[in-house]
């Protein structure tokens, strides 16, 4: 069996475009990605989407800070736990490991709903969370992503499997410690973004977002670079939210490639 690689849409967010492309105007809906991977020795899920207080209290729910700059389309069924059961007959209670990119509401904001899963996060992002100060700079918030899992801080890169299958690599910039996952596919390299690079415009332009969705600009720039540089070798890569790109994205029970 080789490496098995499945995209999920788990709702939409309509938020102010320059948050994404500094220098640009007018706002942007974009879709919230989760993809599960399925290897031989087990299950990986690569961030795990809204939280399903979101679906009952709608934009509250994420604090007053940064209430002002979303919408969002987040229905039934849309929860990451309900995608796996009816998009991928996987039952979320199962799944092996949990890697998050970085800990901002969309992407681990379902962590709660996999409640068995080893937690995979950079060291240094886990310390920026629970670190007061820095939480507050970053907008985290534990109660997305703190529900008591084992938990794997790892520092730069890291092979979940030690077969060079599904490798997470250090992407920061964007928060202290974003990691993007690289995976090899019987159809040839993936690298999940996540939000090292938020649309195809990013890479292409080398432009980064507007300063307030910026933890260390050099950082990102460094980190767009690596991705580039996957991307020229013959990689694949998967932009953390690019609607039209996402468009041209199979959807699980489809294999993405």
């Amino acid at each position: 069996m080789s490496v098995q690689l499945f995209a999920m849409t788990c709702g939409w967010l309509t938020m102010p475009l320059p948050m994404l492309l500094d220098g640009t105007e007018g706002d942007i809906r974009i879709p919230v990605p989760v993809y599960l991977v399925r290897h031989p020795r087990g299950t990986v899920l690569f961030d795990s989407g809204l939280s399903p207080a979101v679906q009952r209290d709608g934009v509250q729910a994420l604090g007053e800070a940064l209430q002002p700059y979303f919408q969002i389309e987040f229905g039934a069924g849309e929860d990451v736990a309900a995608r796996l059961a009816s998009a991928c007959e996987t039952d979320a209670a199962s799944i092996d490991f949990l890697v998050s990119s970085h800990l901002h509401f969309d992407h681990c904001g379902g962590n709660a709903l996999v409640p068995n899963a080893r937690h995979v996060v950079q060291k240094r992002e886990w310390e920026a969370a629970t670190t007061p100060e820095l939480a507050a700079a970053n907008h985290f918030d534990a109660r997305d992503f703190d529900h008591g899992h084992p938990r794997l801080l790892v520092d730069g890169e890291h092979d979940l499997f030690g077969d060079g299958t599904v490798r997470c690599i250090p992407t920061h910039g964007h928060t202290p410690g974003h990691q993007s996952l690289v995976v090899e596919t019987a159809g040839g390299r993936v690298v999940l973004c996540g939000d090292a690079c938020y649309l195809r415009r990013t890479i292409e332009e080398m432009r980064l977002p507007s300063p307030i969705g910026i933890n260390d600009a050099d950082g990102m720039r460094e980190s767009l670079r690596r991705l580039k540089a996957l991307q020229d070798a013959g990689a694949r890569l998967m932009y953390g939210h690019d609607p039209e790109f996402w468009r041209e994205v199979p959807q699980a029970p489809r294999p993405l490639v």
